[in-house]
């Protein structure tokens, strides 16, 4: 079939099946159109590197996904099945299910949970796999068909669906534009900006370690123009090196003899705006996790009006929109057992939107041209049967 075709048929559905996903299709292109199209390999990211400099070194970045994965994971949850709240909420292995998920999304991109079955075939757990140790298994077309799991040198084959067609592993992925069977990962886009502030932190430290100052010169001046021999040289620096520097020694005077005087150097204004750009890699690393700076104590306008309207951007812009990904992805691959069950975040017990979930009841309270059935509809209640008969009266 050449390509026109395929593509016609994916968009009128008059294909056998889905469209393949495998690299290098191309039926029916040009080679040098295809060779035109190819993407220009991106920068190497290493996760595990990343995690290590991010999450497990950098207090901005670790604070930003403590918010955002601990917040979804405390949510209170609003559930029509009480096993699906079990499986939800019961943790696995000592890890909180929901609060993994949510760090391995916004981490790796990608989110990974096996259902673990008894001997009928029911789910009893569900288990966060790890997402930096899986690799996605594709059939001929390109679609997946399963997940390889590895640890050191054991590998196991996990595959998306048992022998009897049951479900047996969900991915959650971030949007990817460029990648059809992974996702984005925020601490990608944050990389460069965690580096920059440990770098910065790295400089501060040095500083401080050198009496907070830049170390200064010592000049050598007989008026003879005769310089140091090499052995008065190393002699000077040792005893410079064991005891005048570091911040245990700064402060102690210096006693100078031969024709030695002590110059001090000073940080350029240039020099010292490492203080801004420390402040601007921090809201950037905010920024790519989705976390407003102010509730990451940087500096800014920290009023208590705007830390208000901060948290409810936080809960408005992140943390219900990575939920209903979340909940939406748990219960599509648990509707083959729970055909009718629901999950989400209830909106009516969450504090910061309060005001604005008072302020939709009166509005819809004040409507009096809406009957009370459409009223428990428009807040998101079942209709009332008896509501109707009610009204009549």
């Amino acid at each position: 079939m050449a390509w026109i075709d395929t593509l016609r048929s994916a968009f009128k559905g008059g294909g056998t099946g889905r469209v393949p996903l495998a690299p290098g299709f191309s039926s029916g292109i040009p080679s040098e159109w295809a060779q035109a199209f190819e993407a220009s390999a991106p920068e190497t990211f290493e996760y595990t590197t990343a995690v290590r400099q991010s999450f497990l070194a950098n207090p901005i970045a670790q604070r930003a996904v403590r918010i955002v994965a601990e917040g979804i994971a405390q949510a209170p949850l609003s559930s029509s099945h009480e096993e699906v709240t079990r499986l939800v909420t019961s943790t696995s292995a000592g890890q909180p299910l929901i609060e993994t998920l949510a760090a391995h999304l916004l981490l790796h991109g990608n989110a990974y949970v096996q259902i673990v079955k008894d001997g009928s075939g029911k789910p009893i757990e569900l288990y966060a796999l790890r997402p930096d140790r899986i690799d996605i298994v594709v059939d001929e077309a390109g679609w997946p068909c399963a997940a390889d799991y590895s640890v050191g040198p054991d590998r196991r084959r996990i595959p998306l669906e048992d022998e009897e067609g049951w479900p047996s592993l969900i991915q959650i992925k971030a949007m990817h534009p460029l990648e059809d069977h992974y996702g984005a990962s925020a601490l990608a886009a944050a990389h460069q900006a965690v580096r920059i502030h440990n770098a910065a932190s790295t400089w501060n430290r040095t500083l401080l370690d050198n009496a907070a100052r830049p170390s200064g010169a010592l000049v050598y001046d007989t008026g003879d123009g005769a310089g140091l021999t090499t052995d008065q040289f190393e002699r000077l620096k040792a005893e410079l090196a064991s005891a005048f520097s570091g911040s245990r020694n700064a402060g102690r005077p210096m006693l100078l003899d031969g024709g030695l005087k002590w110059q001090s150097l000073a940080l350029s204004p240039a020099d010292m705006d490492f203080a801004n750009l420390k402040s601007a890699a921090a809201r950037d690393v905010a920024l790519a996790f989705g976390v407003p700076p102010m509730l990451l104590g940087l500096p800014g306008d920290n009023t208590y009006s705007n830390y208000r309207e901060a948290n409810k951007a936080l809960w408005r812009l992140t943390l219900l929109p990575l939920a209903s990904k979340l909940f939406a992805a748990l219960m599509e691959g648990l509707s083959a057992w729970y055909h009718d069950a629901s999950l989400g975040v209830d909106l009516d017990l969450v504090p910061a939107l309060s005001e604005d979930r008072e302020r939709l009841w009166k509005q819809v309270s004040d409507a009096d041209f809406l009957s009370r059935n459409e009223k428990r509809r428009l807040l998101g209640f079942a209709t009332d049967p008896q509501s109707p008969r009610k009204e009549a009266q």
